[in-house]
């Protein structure tokens, strides 16, 4: 029996029509969020809490359908946090799969030069990465050794005047190069 606000729904194919739908949904949102950049995943403005706040209830039907039961919502709930836990997984196991799933990190500024093509492809302004600049103690492009658009949407900033160093520290197992 179709929900129409019973508690709960046992129909066997109207539930694994919901765990089709979820799939569908997240792996459409995945991609769709993946295409729109890195920059989408930094800091979120209030229209960017509108576009989540309104694409959560907008792919609520489509995920449940007509299934208004107690049932659909938690399917789809568990769905979600099964799916969200395997790709999770994969991505640990898989470099290969991470890459593509978060991307990889864009350098914005070398010794003190801003990289117009990188800034470009990101769809990031200058103004943005001299905020980031002054949010980490720099005010002249020029003291900058490294600015870097990470894979979550921050930027990075080392400055000129900081010694780096490296580390032949093994990472889950790696045999380290050289």
């Amino acid at each position: 029996m179709k929900g129409t606000g019973q508690l709960l729904n046992l129909d066997p194919s109207g539930l694994a029509a919901i765990v089709l739908r979820t799939l569908v949904v997240y792996v459409v949102l995945l991609v769709g969020l993946r295409l729109a950049g890195k920059r989408e995943l930094g800091q979120m403005t209030s229209f960017d809490l509108v576009v989540v706040l309104t694409i959560s209830n907008a792919v609520q039907n489509a995920m449940v359908g007509e299934d208004t039961s107690l049932n659909g919502g938690l399917l789809a709930a568990i769905t979600l946090l099964c799916v969200n836990w395997l790709v999770d997984r994969l991505g640990l196991r898989h470099a290969w799969f991470r890459h593509r799933l978060t991307g990889s990190p864009t350098l914005l500024v070398h010794e003190g030069l801003f990289l117009e093509d990188h800034l470009r492809r990101e769809g990031i302004a200058k103004e943005e990465v001299m905020q980031a600049l002054r949010e980490h103690g720099v005010d002249d492009l020029r003291a900058v050794k490294l600015a870097v658009l990470e894979v979550d949407g921050t930027i990075s900033v080392i400055p000129s005047d900081v010694k780096s160093s490296r580390t032949r520290r093994r990472i889950r197992g790696r045999k380290p190069a050289g």
